[in-house]
């Protein structure tokens, strides 16, 4: 299956792909993540993308579509691909429709994640992340060091408030209208992003009924 998770910054996309990863057995793949291992690494993409991770700006097509595109191409993906963050905008939507039909396949389904601006803001400004192994907390419920490695945890540029406000604006110009895009391709659906993990992926697990898989 090849499925799309649609939705603004904050909305659960990230947790949600690791459920489905581990129930269709087949790979997450975070375009932010991989963005942000390139800028750590110092690659030629990673440096041309730093500067507007740090921003909040959306990264250039040409530079998202070869990452994305080197990744979709290794084995691992043969039988689907879970994509978080990919495309964000009409042309990468496009150039992913022509990529897959060249081999045959197409997007099988997309989920929307809605959320309210006031939730979403809530829930990116409380994210800290471990210096050392990388993992995720909410202030609200953070320990004072990562309880896993005992790292310092740590705001992101990305989400402090300023930089979140301009995400979300980016998203709505951006973004947003590939509901539009998915919706005339008739695969996508709609997920109430409030609630806790699993009550989202119950929501998710019924809309993925009958959904049919090239």
């Amino acid at each position: 299956m090849n499925l799309i998770l649609l939705g603004p910054p904050g909305c659960g996309k990230g947790t949600q792909s690791v459920l489905l990863r581990n129930k269709l057995k087949v790979p997450a793949i975070s375009t932010g993540q991989m963005l942000r291992e390139a800028c750590a690494e110092g690659t030629e993409q990673g440096l041309k993308a730093e500067k507007y991770l740090s921003s909040g700006s959306l990264v250039p097509d040409d530079i998202v579509i070869a990452i994305v595109k080197k990744r979709l191409s290794l084995g691992d993906c043969r039988d689907g691909y879970i994509l978080d963050g990919f495309p964000r905008t009409l042309n990468q939507a496009d150039v992913l429709k022509e990529w897959l039909g060249h081999q045959g396949k197409q997007v099988n389904v997309v989920l929307n994640f809605e959320l309210t601006e006031k939730e979403l803001v809530r829930r990116l400004t409380g994210r800290r992340e471990c210096r050392i192994c990388g993992a995720g907390y909410h202030v609200e419920q953070a320990p004072e060091k990562c309880d896993r490695c005992g790292g310092d945890l740590y705001q992101r540029d990305d989400d402090k408030e300023e930089t979140i406000r301009r995400r979300l604006h980016i998203y709505k110009e951006q973004t947003a209208p590939l509901i539009s895009y998915y919706t005339k391709e008739s695969v996508l659906k709609n997920i109430d992003g409030l609630g806790d993990k699993t009550a989202i992926f119950d929501r998710i697990e019924k809309a993925l009924n009958g959904v049919s898989v090239n």
